[in-house]
């Protein structure tokens, strides 16, 4: 039971990351369709943001209340539903309206789904499972990519992805009764009195704020280098834009073939280990940008940062019961999500602000910033971690 409920945790994670990356494959089609500018992707990519920062903000609330197996199967049955609103939407502002219960459902899954596994498997599974999140988010696109080169148009693609979504719904109602299992199991342990945390008692936890800006951090530096390493290439570099294009998708291909590295890494080493091998790896990678090599050193940097990024988020996220207890574990991941939300919103745009007005060549220096940031308040938590476990 136990391996078969794993076995729906994955399906799960390769749904999380199916959505991620269709507008950005689509948008190129739909703007044109809706007579709107390009920018406008901006805002349906911030209400699902905000939507998902609300939702991880209230996980703790919402997992208490009805466990992580009702949540995982309403915010994937939201984000099924959101998907075929999409399917079926013809103008700007519907999207807008979808975009809503998007946002809502994926913030509340992800929240649940990484403090569950946090609580019951193994460093190893969290790394494989958010490599399965990167199968999805790199599915996504070629799915889109069949739907309009067969002249289904980009409709037809949101809607194969929201039927991908309404089977795994059903397969999270049936497996229902396994969640109970393991959940009753669960409030056998907790105290009676535990309830859901304010967003006010979060923060005031030893180690909490440190572990929100670690995150904020580490997924600014994520998002940013997957959006703006093109245009630093073709602009500092001097690289064609086609190869500084396929360049760019190696940076997820590193942080994908990372994640699954790294699983057979966690038997060797602890969460600890793993985030700092990460930094260093990244570390090298910016530096290697630096370097007067052209095509091949800023391949290898970004190969290199990939591999870097891959075991950073999902060893952080596994550490947090052992950080902050298991009964305060969905309350902090709840704000971990939160944070780096925040980030993907504010950060990138921030350094293309840069770009524009001062200069691209500060890419490396940006990211170098916020990795380290990320390392000291890394530090901070270990050592507010080490002093509250004695």
């Amino acid at each position: 039971m136990f391996h078969l409920l794993l076995t729906v945790i994955y399906l799960s994670f390769i749904s999380l990351g199916l959505p991620d990356s269709l507008l950005g494959s689509a948008w190129p089609s739909m703007y044109q369709e809706f007579h709107v500018p390009v920018s406008y992707a901006g805002i349906i990519s911030m209400i699902i943001a905000l939507g998902t920062i609300v939702s991880s903000l209230k996980s703790d609330w919402l997992t208490k209340k009805l466990g992580a197996g009702k949540v995982t199967l309403i915010s994937v049955a939201m984000t099924a539903l959101a998907l075929f609103g999409f399917s079926v939407s013809h103008s700007f502002w519907l999207l807008c309206l979808w975009a809503i219960p998007y946002g809502l459902g994926a913030g509340s899954v992800d929240a649940a789904l990484n403090n569950y596994v946090a609580l019951h498997y193994t460093s190893r599974h969290m790394s494989w499972l958010h490599c399965m999140w990167g199968v999805g988010a790199s599915l996504g696109p070629y799915i889109m990519g069949y739907a309009l080169t067969g002249g289904q148009g980009w409709n037809m693609g949101y809607g194969y992805i929201a039927s991908l979504q309404i089977v795994l719904t059903v397969i999270l109602l049936i497996s229902l009764p396994l969640w109970k299992k393991q959940e009753a199991s669960d409030s056998e342990q907790e105290s009676e009195t535990s309830k859901p945390l304010t967003l006010a008692e979060i923060v005031r936890i030893p180690g909490a704020k440190a572990v929100m800006v670690t995150f904020f951090c580490y997924c600014a530096l994520e998002q940013t280098t997957g959006l703006w390493a093109s245009s630093y290439l073709v602009l500092h570099k001097n690289i064609p834009a086609q190869t500084a294009a396929g360049f760019a998708s190696l940076f997820y291909i590193g942080i994908t073939v990372g994640r699954a590295l790294s699983g057979f890494l966690t038997m060797k080493l602890n969460d600890q280990q793993m985030v700092r091998l990460g930094q260093a790896l990244v570390a090298v990678g910016i530096a290697t940008f630096l370097l007067p090599f052209g095509e091949y050193a800023a391949l290898t940097g970004l190969i290199l940062i990939g591999l870097g990024c891959a075991p950073i988020y999902p060893c952080i996220i596994h550490s947090t019961p052992y950080h902050f207890g298991a009964d305060k574990s969905q309350a902090v991941i709840g704000v971990q999500m939160a944070s780096a939300y925040v980030g993907i919103c504010l950060m990138p745009p921030m350094f293309g602000m840069i770009a524009a007005h001062i200069t691209v060549t500060l890419f490396p220096v940006y990211l170098s910033g916020l990795l380290l940031f990320m390392f000291l308040m890394h530090e901070l938590l270990l050592r507010s971690s080490r002093k509250e476990n004695g």
